[in-house]
């Protein structure tokens, strides 16, 4: 398993490229048989008469990446998975462009997909990670998570 402490943060948008990497580096691994992927891209909600154009997102790093590695611990007693990465975006991330990419391998794929799902909501719920929405009008405000749009 790979399971090797590390932050989940990277500065600026997560670029289809490297999303394509990863993936393509699970290839050689002859004992995954399921893959599980969500990415996360910028809205261009309309807040009002206002719409979004980007999010600024900031962290308490040092303390997300100890939550993190609590949340990659649980997962990983919790399915069984081959391999995960999380990848979330810090700085100014346009609309359209990916903010959050979850990848989960096993053998079989109701862990892959369970572990995934599970991944995004903990992050979603735990991590201390905050977005400021940016207004067309150069005006912003802290995004507030709605659920079940």
């Amino acid at each position: 398993m790979d399971r090797r402490k590390k932050t989940i943060f990277i500065e600026g948008a997560i670029s289809p490229v490297f999303i394509a990497d990863c993936i393509a580096k699970h290839a050689a691994k002859d004992n995954i048989g399921a893959h599980s992927i969500f990415l996360g891209q910028v809205r261009a909600d309309n807040v009002g008469d206002k719409t979004v154009c980007s999010i600024d997102y900031s962290c308490y790093q040092e303390l997300a990446d100890k939550k993190m590695e609590e949340i990659r611990e649980s997962i990983f007693s919790k399915y069984r998975l081959v391999c995960m990465h999380v990848y979330h975006s810090l700085g100014t991330i346009r609309v359209g462009e990916i903010c959050l990419f979850v990848f989960t391998s096993s053998a079989h794929r109701n862990a892959a997909m369970n572990a995934c799902e599970e991944v995004v909501e903990r992050l979603k719920k735990e991590l201390p990670i905050w977005g400021k929405e940016q207004f067309e009008d150069e005006s912003h405000q802290w995004k507030v998570n709605i659920f079940n749009r």
